[in-house]
């Protein structure tokens, strides 16, 4: 299949693929509030050679920027679910960071219900466990200053960003539809998935406890693991992860 194939049958969710004749199994990779496929664009340089990193790209972002950004998990899920089902063709594994992880998560249940079919392995990164209730105050109907200031607390968001008034404008919106996103989510009794699931922590992260992290372990119903690196909320960029990652892939 060409490139232009390619792209023409997956559209615009998949970025940065690398499709390999020798792919033994596909990485879908989702990124955290605000960021798009970008941040996974090396990845396949770190991990085994037989998988293929498939980074997720959401609408409202990069390539997407023109496109309107979800604002309720369930409908993000269901058009994720329609997206990828072409690329479920083969043992497939999810990884996600902070809000990526929640999104993971429930497409993981939601293709359980529709196609019958689950992940090999479940990566779960810098997120609490979806059954425990989001602590805190909402920040994504704040005005644009106070919604800025949490935006300074959480250090997600690069420092020139925020101080660039013209960007901060073409971003607000999705910051806000991504934290939506995660804020109105409503978490609902299911079965455990039967694939093992792998949770990821900061251990400077104010955000994410380890306990937190080590809830994860009542989604599935096989093996868990636990595994904290140096770093904040936004450890993602250790070499450490990706290292972690190739052990687990291999």
């Amino acid at each position: 299949m060409s490139r232009s194939t390619t792209a023409a049958v997956f559209g615009p969710w998949i970025s940065c693929r690398k499709p390999g004749p020798k792919t033994r199994l596909r990485l879908f990779c989702f990124p955290y509030a605000g960021a798009g496929a970008l941040i996974f664009r090396t990845w396949s340089d770190s991990l085994p050679a037989d998988v293929e990193v498939c980074p997720v790209q959401l609408p409202g972002r990069g390539t997407r920027m023109t496109e309107r950004p979800f604002t309720q998990l369930s409908a993000l899920v269901e058009a994720l679910a329609q997206a990828l089902a072409p690329l479920l063709d083969r043992p497939f594994a999810f990884f996600g960071h902070s809000l990526g992880a929640l999104v993971s998560f429930e497409l993981a249940r939601r293709i359980r219900r529709q196609y019958g079919v689950h992940p090999v392995r479940l990566f779960v990164s810098a997120d609490r466990a979806p059954q425990i209730p989001h602590r805190g105050p909402s920040i994504h109907t704040l005005p644009d200053k106070e919604f800025l200031m949490e935006l300074r607390r959480l250090n997600g968001t690069p420092s020139e960003l925020l101080g660039h008034k013209e960007l901060m404008e073409i971003m607000l919106p999705l910051l806000r539809a991504d934290f939506a996103v995660y804020e109105t989510y409503l978490y609902s009794t299911e079965p455990p998935l039967n694939c093992p699931i792998s949770a990821f922590g900061g251990l400077q992260d104010s955000k994410v406890s380890d306990s937190d992290l080590e809830a994860w372990r009542a989604q599935t119903s096989v093996s868990f693991s636990l595994r904290m690196f140096p770093g904040d909320h936004f450890f993602l960029k250790q070499p450490l992860l990706l290292r972690a990652l190739f052990q687990e892939l291999q």
